[in-house]
């Protein structure tokens, strides 16, 4: 594979999670979470984007949210749970994905917001037709995922570099 051709970024944003008595990493989806989740897996599948390997929040809420919505995947990527993703700035998880090894094409990231939101917009030098528009409106709730396309290294991955192709947010 040469890197001219494009690589894809899905930043998938966790679902709804439960507020119980646990500290913050420890909390489970709420009902309407696995909901969410179950739909979302489903639009993502039908991008048709073959995932190479997602990279998953050690957080309970991502973990939950990622078993759900690959279960309507037509085949399951190779998943690493990564501790940085959790409450991470657009820098770090940046410097998470410049780690990826270039023979991976496609990535997806659950994570968290406002990482993920942040990253959508640090990355998306340009988005193609209403997508910046519909991101806009609905900011990035619990579920959304933005689909991101560049045509470089994963090294070389920075603010601007990356188009924004697809968004997608559960409705309420």
């Amino acid at each position: 594979m040469s890197v001219a051709e494009p690589r894809r970024i899905i930043l998938f944003r966790h679902a709804k999670a439960d507020w119980p008595q646990v500290s913050d990493h420890e909390r489970p989806l709420a009902e309407r979470g696995r909901k969410e989740a179950a739909e979302a897996g489903r639009r993502l599948a039908d991008t048709g984007i073959p995932v190479d390997q997602a990279l998953c929040s050690t957080a309970v809420r991502t973990r939950e949210t990622w078993k759900i919505a690959v279960a309507e995947f037509p085949h399951r990527p190779k998943t690493v749970y990564e501790e940085r993703i959790y409450e991470a700035s657009p820098g770090e998880l940046i410097a998470v994905l410049n780690e990826i090894p270039d023979d991976l094409r496609n990535v997806l990231v659950i994570g968290h917001n406002p990482g993920m939101e942040g990253l959508t917009e640090v990355l998306a030098g340009s988005a193609g037709d209403d997508v910046r528009e519909r991101m806009g409106r609905r900011g990035f709730p619990t579920a959304a995922f933005a689909v991101l396309s560049f045509t470089d290294s994963w090294k070389t991955l920075e603010p601007g570099v990356a188009s924004l192709d697809d968004y997608w947010a559960p409705t309420d």
